[in-house]
């Protein structure tokens, strides 16, 4: 499987887009509510407890995005391993992602 990891400027040029994606956070509630996107929040532990999430998106885009790029690569980790085909980590997380907008 080819690696799919997008750049935040990618993510950026998406989320400006207005087109719905299927966007999700894997840090921790209080990250999230400091600092968000408006992705769907499913912190790293839970995410086996909640692969209903994902029904249907086995060959769908999906984005997932953390504080640096360490945990969401874990998470893209764990749904390829799940049959999701077209996991994007995004590089750098919201760190990477705040400083490319400052």
């Amino acid at each position: 499987m080819e690696n799919q990891d997008i750049e935040v400027e990618e993510l950026k040029a998406l989320l400006d887009s207005g087109k719905a994606i299927h966007f999700f956070d894997v840090r921790n509630p209080d990250e999230y509510e400091e600092d968000n996107l408006g992705a769907t929040l499913i912190p790293l532990g839970d995410l086996p407890h909640n692969l209903d999430a994902f029904d249907g998106l086995e060959d769908e885009d999906i984005y997932i995005h953390c504080r640096s790029g360490a945990r969401s690569g874990r998470a893209k980790q764990y749904l390829e391993a799940q049959g999701f085909n077209k996991v994007h980590n995004v590089l750098g997380g919201i760190m990477a992602y705040r400083e490319m907008e400052a």
